[in-house]
Order: structure tokens, then C-alpha cells, then sequence
């Protein structure tokens, strides 16, 4: 080879991986004409933002490569993260941060005329989650690099994800999500690594080399898993981690000779069906058909990943008899926990282990993390749906229930009412299987995800098992990536903290205890509030750009945006703030600390009564943003199609956190982290990791109002009377009934009927019963803020304390506790 061609080698290989400011304008110009196939005279911001993220990924390919030779070489154990939701978020700014390459990029789009925050905001965001369960598997993931841990993330690469939300009079509409309409540059193909997954049909019995009866499972259908990598880049570590995402397609997608006879939709039925698995992210499954297609988008992804790992496993030369040595799968919630039936079922038939063996294997295998306390969310299938869909696996899950019923009953002789309520079998009325069931019995721990999550999973939801195997139960708080949530969305506060201790507190959240000392400085806390002014101009600018409210930045932010959901009581907020507007009403001249009402979140699309509080917000909001009375003084914001983009804007920029779901319901939570994380304050029930919270950022730095979670209990038992709380508190009458008469729906008194009478009447979430004790707390929060430097004294506190929530943390207590793994050296 001439010395030419391998100086031309040389440059190439610089202008993949080099970070200079020369050799990343040269990429990405490349890029832009091989990859993208346009000229730069033609090319627009779209154009050059999929340019600079080929010119960025093929950096971290470099990573992605030897890290995956490094867990070869080192034959490290893999944890394994199987979630049904990843929502990862927009890829690029947070690449950038993790690689440290922000700067030079910054100043080589500089220099070829580009404006790198607008390619920023050219990224489409993969909206593969609906809220908090997915976010949380993203958060673990960038940790989980960052920190070194051998990793690879399983789920579905929907087609369309979750939905775009437009507000058409007050009223959620959901439109598609075209998140690959521009196409993906992150992302690989990966046809021959395809598995093959099996629905339907039957099963039939034959005997071995060894006669011995096995079971051979004859499908109806079969479906190609395709898999997609994605690598996920640490901060700082060098490491680069898979996110593997399987696409569903049809073994056979055309048949000629259906075609060719006339039968046009035959010939592409196979097709249909098969890519139907993962079009979209969580059907609607109040029909039968959701829920079946729910159960194999499950299913698949699922089967998908442990054949994977077990073809990763035999091609590594290992015994599959040590599989649980190489592998720890973590369940993201009930989702994925029929991979207990199915890691049996290629045991068991497709490898021919014994049952014995083949069960050791799987229950030191998977590890589930429980994250809800509505008994309505844990998944049950109805038995004869799940036996048709999957014939072998309802014969896995008979055998696994009967020995382990067997075991129950040895330990508990005579307490049959605790061997139905164990049972993975439902009998009680209409037969359904119980996922949450399967799932403890089939894992080596169980976890829950804050303090008062997991105690209440022992003495409540899990309490026969926990009866059984104490051992197996451990909390891990939730934690969030301070990477995402701090350094990328909020600049202006990282540099300021920065600017006093150094940026070593990004891969180490604690090391941010350095700046309590600065809380009682009366210069550091101008430079603070001068810069969460500055954060919230950024936000009003961008509400007013993208054609919501006029707010003000002097105004208290008062925010909350979560998924829209009864438990969270969005309506309760509601109450409050029709409360202040009819004392502002009542007197014109009345003192009030003015406030900016800032909404966010979605309702599930089958969800009526979530979609009917959106409309609520919305009416609400017309009533007081037109009244010129309480100008400047009130303000209400529905901020549509809520998502980790828009989340990065408005987490930075509250003042108030509104975490006030009814304390037992909240698992844990997460924005209530990265609103504090971001100095915002919390009003809040003593609920999921609220109580951690409080805890470290001082009680006196948190709002708390609310009964308990005993108490709501005891409430409850005692036979809770709304109705009376309603006669006997003339505010909260006034409220209900304004919003009954019409005041806020235009005289239209049937529009919110249905949520007032259900307050009436049952309140199943204890509005009435803590309305009185969030309008005396909302007064203490009106009372600190009108004292600015109170205020920032407790943001700087709320933010600096915060770093036992960095996901790092709690992935480290994964490690220690649970998986059993350690860093790559």
C-alpha cells in the first residue's frame, strides 16, 4: 500500500473519531454529502442536524466496538433491563455532553454558518414511553455507561409511539407520533441477528433420545423479531452500552400465489399481522382486542431478548447450565414477566434441561421491580385469552403454580385463603392469570422503588409473599440522571454551580453538598434568583413562540406536569386555583402572591375521566386568562403534548413542584426529583419518595399538607362521607358548585357532571377530605415566596441536597443488592 493511501487511510479514520474542530467540520460535511446525499448549497437544518448526528455517532461507534470486545474479553456478567418503555428523549445534546465534545462541535457548526442549538431542536424525539416507567429505564441506561456496568437494554421499537397531543377546545386530541417520518440516525439494523416468535396453535407430547415425554409446542403463526441497536454513550467512561429494540415482521410478507388467485388481502395478511405487534405503543385495552395485542407486544419482545442472550451465551462457548452466571434480568414492572414462562419454555423444550434445573436457573435469573400500588394496574390476562395466544406457556405456568402452591401450603397448612390469593391463577370469579404473581415467584428479589413503596408492598399489596420470603423483598429508591436533567436542560445552573466547586458533581451528585454553605450568602443567591429568572424568560418566550399563554417571569411558576391520571389529582390543583379566582372575585383589592398555573401531561386515550380534568384545566383557564379583574395577578397553562423535549424547558423554570397525589398511590415518582434537583420547592403529600425527599432537603425547605398513607387508609375503613366535608366547608361548596353551575363551561351544567358527582359521591382519592389542609399550605407558600430571600435560601437547599436522587446512586444499590455485578476495569 502506497504511503498516499494510507495517509488517505489515516485522515479518514481521523474524521470518524477525531474531536477537533477541523476533523468534526470535515465529518460532518462528509456525512452529509455520503450519508445524507446533499450538497450543502441544498441542505436544511434537518439535513445538517442528521449530518452532525452520523458525525457524533460514528465517534461513539468507536466506544460501542471495544466496549462490546471488553465484555467479551472479560466474560462480565450482563445485566439485562427488559422494559416495555424506553423514553430516551432527544439523543444529541446528551451525546454531545457525555462524549465532551459540545464545545469544538459548537465551534466547528459555528464556523460553516450553523447554529447548533436550531439542529438541536431539529431532533425528533423517539416517543417510545408514555411517562415515568419509561423515562426511569433511560435514566438507569445513561447511568448504567456512565458507571461502567455491562449492560444492554431490551424493549419495542414502536412504529408509532406514544401520541401527539393537540388541544381542540379544551379537549385532548391524539394524533399519530411519525417519530421515524424523517428517519433515525442513531440507530442499526441488525436482519441477521432475527429470531423467530411463535403465537397460537397447540401443543402435542414425544419422547426424547432419552424416552423421555417432552412437549413440542405447533404454532398457529409465526413472526420475525428484528433487532435495532442503539448505543448508549456514558458520561465520561468510555463505555457505550446497547439499547436493542426489536421490530416485528412477517416470516413470509407476500404470497404469490394468493395474489395471483384474486385474494389481494391474503396475500398480505401475514404482513398485517405481523407488523401490527409493534405499530404502536400501548393499544387502548378496554376491547378485547387490546388487550390481546397488548399481551403480544409482551410477549414478543420478550421472547425476543432471552433468545438473544441465549444465542449470545452458546456462541461464547458456555453451558447453557450456567446461564444465570452471565445473565441478570431485571423486570421493568409486570410488563415483561411472562419471560419467566418463556426462558422455562426454551429450557425446558427447546434446550431439553430438566424441569429442576431449568427452574434454578430462571429464578436466579430474574429480578423484578414492582412500581405500582393501584391493584388494578397489575396486568391479569384473561385465561382463556392467554391460553389461546400462548397454549405452551398457560401449561408452564400450571406446573410452576401447582409445586409452588404445594410449597405454600407447607408453610402456611390450613390458610387456604392465602393459597387463592398466592395463586398465579385467579379463581375467584372469571379466570385470569396474574402476572405480578408470577413474576415474585419466579424472581431471586423484588423490589419496590422508594422507602414507603416497598413498606407498603410488605404489608399490603405483596404481604403473603413477603410472609413467605422476607429475604426477598429490597427498596431501591428511584433515582434520575443528573446528566440529562441538570446539565443539558438547565445550563444556566449548572454553570453557576460549576462556576463555584467545578463540574466533577455531574458524574457524582453528592459532591453538590459543597454549595450548601453558599445558601446564606447574599451575593450567591442574587447570582441565583438573576439566573432562574433568566430560565424562566426561556420559557415564556418559548410558550409565547409556540402559541400558548403571555406569561410573566416575575410570577410564581406553580407547576405540575405528570401523566394526567385521578390518583395524581390534577383536579385537586384545580380546586385551588378556583379558589383563589373566586376571592379574587369577591374582592377586588385582595393581596395575592401572582402565579403562572403550568400544566403538562397526557391522558391515556380510553381514559375519560382524565381526558374530562384536561377539559377542566383548559375551561378553567379561559375563565381567568380573559378576566381582566385578575390580570396579572392569575394565570392557567395547558402546555399540550408533553414530553421529555418540553420537560427539559419546564423543569428548569418552576417555582413550586406540585407532588399531591393521595398519599399510598405514588409509587415513587420522578419529576418530583428533577423539579427539585432544579431548585424548584415541593407542595406535597407524604407519598413515594416526596417522603425522602423531605427528608433530605430539610422539612423546613418543603411544603407538606395531607392526611397519611394510614390515614387515608383509616379514612377510608371508617366510611369516608365527601358529601359531608362538601356541606360543612362553604369554600370548597363555593368551588364545587362554580364549577357545577356552569361558571367555567359556558352555563353548561352537564359538561363536568361526571367529575363532580364523582367527587360527591365517592372521592375513591380523597379530594375533599385534603382540600382544606392544600389551601392552608398553598398560604405558606405564598408567604415564602413574597420573601425573596427565603425563597432562594430553600431552592439553593432543594437543589443542592438532592444527590442521593441521582440515578447513578440507585444503580449502584442495583449492583450491590440485587444483580450482583461491578464495574469493567
Amino acid at each position: 500500500m502506497s504511503p498516499s493511501v494510507q495517509e488517505e487511510l489515516a485522515v479518514m479514520d481521523d474524521d470518524r473519531i477525531g474531536t477537533t474542530v477541523e476533523t468534526l467540520k470535515r465529518g460532518i460535511l462528509q456525512n452529509l454529502r455520503y450519508v445524507v446525499g446533499k450538497d450543502p448549497e441544498f441542505s436544511t437544518d434537518r439535513d445538517y442536524f442528521m449530518a452532525v448526528a452520523y458525525t457524533v455517532r460514528d465517534r461513539i461507534l468507536a466506544r460501542w466496538l471495544a466496549t462490546r470486545r471488553n465484555y467479551v474479553e472479560h466474560n462480565v456478567r450482563v445485566v439485562c433491563y427488559l422494559s416495555a418503555e424506553f423514553l430516551m428523549g432527544p439523543y444529541l445534546a446528551n451525546n454531545l455532553l457525555n462524549l465532551n465534545v459540545e464545545d469544538p462541535l459548537r465551534q466547528a457548526t459555528k464556523e460553516m454558518g450553523l447554529d447548533l442549538d436550531r439542529l438541536i431542536e431539529a431532533e425528533s424525539e423517539p416517543g417510545l414511553g408514555n411517562g415515568g416507567l419509561g423515562r426511569l429505564a433511560a435514566c438507569y441506561l445513561d447511568s448504567l455507561a456512565t458507571l461502567r456496568i455491562p449492560a444492554i437494554g431490551y424493549g419495542i421499537r414502536y412504529q408509532f409511539g406514544m401520541f401527539h397531543q393537540e388541544i381542540h377546545d379544551g379537549w385532548q386530541v391524539e394524533l399519530t407520533d411519525h417519530w421515524l417520518r424523517n428517519g433515525n440516525p442513531w440507530e442499526i439494523r441488525r436482519p441477521q441477528q432475527s429470531v423467530d416468535v411463535l403465537f397460537g396453535g397447540h401443543t402435542e407430547f414425544w419422547k426424547d433420545s432419552r424416552r423421555n415425554t417432552r412437549t413440542r409446542w405447533i404454532s398457529a403463526s409465526l413472526v420475525k423479531g428484528i433487532p435495532y441497536d442503539t448505543p448508549i454513550v456514558g458520561y465520561g467512561s468510555g463505555v457505550a452500552n446497547d439499547l436493542r429494540l426489536w421490530r416485528s415482521e412477517a416470516a413470509e410478507s407476500f404470497y404469490f400465489d394468493k395474489f395471483n388467485s384474486g385474494d389481494y388481502d391474503g396475500a398480505v395478511a401475514a404482513k398485517t399481522y405481523a407488523e401490527n405487534i409493534t405499530k404502536v405503543l400501548y393499544p387502548n385495552d378496554e376491547v378485547i382486542q387490546g388487550k390481546q395485542l397488548r399481551l403480544e407486544q409482551q410477549y414478543f419482545f420478550v421472547s425476543c431478548a432471552l433468545q438473544d442472550m441465549i444465542r449470545i451465551h452458546l456462541a461464547g462457548g458456555r453451558a447453557l447450565e450456567t446461564f444465570h452466571e452471565k445473565w441478570t434480568i431485571q423486570l421493568n414492572d409486570t410488563h415483561p414477566s411472562i419471560g419467566v414462562a418463556e426462558l422455562m419454555r426454551l429450557l425446558v423444550d427447546e434446550h431439553e434441561l430438566g424441569w429442576d434445573q431449568a427452574w434454578q436457573i430462571t429464578s436466579q435469573t430474574f429480578n423484578y421491580t414492582n412500581h405500582t400500588l393501584l391493584p388494578e394496574a397489575l396486568e391479569r390476562w384473561p385465561l382463556p385469552l392467554f391460553a389461546r395466544l400462548l397454549p405452551r406457556h398457560i401449561e408452564i405456568i400450571y406446573e410452576i403454580n401447582s409445586r409452588f402452591l404445594k410449597a405454600v401450603r407447607e408453610a402456611f397448612p390450613g390458610d387456604e385463603g392465602k393459597v387463592s390469593r398466592m395463586s398465579i391463577i385467579d379463581e375467584t370469579g372469571e379466570k385470569f392469570v396474574r402476572m405480578a404473581n408470577l413474576a415474585t415467584i419466579g424472581s431471586k428479589h423484588v423490589n419496590g422503588v422508594a422507602e414507603l413503596h416497598t413498606q407498603l408492598l410488605k404489608n399490603e399489596l405483596l404481604r403473603d409473599f413477603y410472609d413467605l420470603w422476607p429475604h426477598k423483598f429490597i427498596n431501591v429508591t428511584n433515582g434520575v440522571t443528573p446528566r440529562r436533567w441538570l446539565a443539558v436542560s438547565n445550563p444556566e445552573q449548572a454553570k453557576l454551580m460549576t462556576s463555584k466547586i467545578g463540574n466533577s458533581w455531574i458524574s457524582n451528585l453528592e459532591q453538590l453538598k459543597q454549595l450548601e454553605t453558599y445558601a446564606e450568602d447574599s451575593a450567591f443567591r442574587a447570582e441565583w434568583r438573576k439566573m432562574k429568572h433568566d430560565v424562566k424568560v426561556r420559557l415564556a418566550q418559548y410558550i409565547l413562540e409556540d402559541g400558548g399563554c403571555s406569561i410573566d417571569p416575575g410570577t410564581m411558576f406553580d407547576s405540575q406536569v405528570k401523566r394526567i391520571h385521578e390518583y395524581k389529582r390534577q383536579h385537586l390543583n384545580v380546586l385551588y386555583i378556583v379558589t383563589l379566582y373566586l376571592r379574587l372575585k369577591k374582592n377586588r383589592e385582595l393581596e395575592i402572591t401572582p402565579r403562572t398555573f403550568l400544566f403538562g401531561g397526557k391522558a391515556a386515550a380510553g381514559y375519560a375521566m382524565a381526558k374530562l380534568i384536561i377539559k377542566l384545566i383548559n375551561s378553567v383557564g379561559e375563565v381567568i386568562n380573559h378576566d381582566p379583574e385578575v390580570k396579572d395577578r392569575l394565570k392557567v397553562c395547558f402546555l399540550p403534548d408533553y414530553n421529555v423535549t418540553l420537560g427539559q424547558k419546564v423543569y428548569p423554570a418552576a417555582d413550586l413542584s406540585e407532588q399531591i397525589s393521595t398519599a399510598g398511590k405514588e409509587a415513587s415518582g420522578t419529576g418530583n426529583m428533577k423539579f427539585a434537583m432544579n431548585g424548584a420547592l415541593t407542595i406535597g403529600t407524604l407519598d413515594g419518595a416526596n417522603v425522602e425527599i423531605r427528608d433530605a432537603v430539610g422539612h423546613e425547605n418543603f411544603f407538606l399538607f395531607g392526611l397519611t398513607a394510614p390515614q387515608v387508609e383509616a379514612t377510608k375503613s371508617a366510611g369516608y362521607q365527601p358529601r359531608a366535608i362538601y356541606e360543612t366547608n362553604p369554600a370548597l361548596r363555593e368551588v364545587v358548585d362554580s364549577i357545577a353551575n356552569g361558571q367555567f363551561s359556558h352555563g353548561d351544567r352537564d359538561l363536568f357532571r361526571p367529575l363532580v358527582d364523582g367527587l360527591l359521591n365517592s372521592d375513591p382519592y380523597l379530594l375533599f377530605a385534603d382540600y382544606q389542609s392544600y389551601v392552608d399550605c398553598q398560604e405558606q407558600v405564598s408567604a415564602a415566596f413574597h420573601d425573596q430571600e427565603k425563597w432562594t435560601r430553600m431552592s439553593i437547599y432543594n437543589a443542592v441536597r438532592m444527590g442521593r436522587f441521582s440515578s447513578d446512586r440507585a444503580i449502584e444499590e442495583y449492583c450491590r443488592k440485587i444483580w450482583g455485578v461491578s464495574r469493567l476495569v
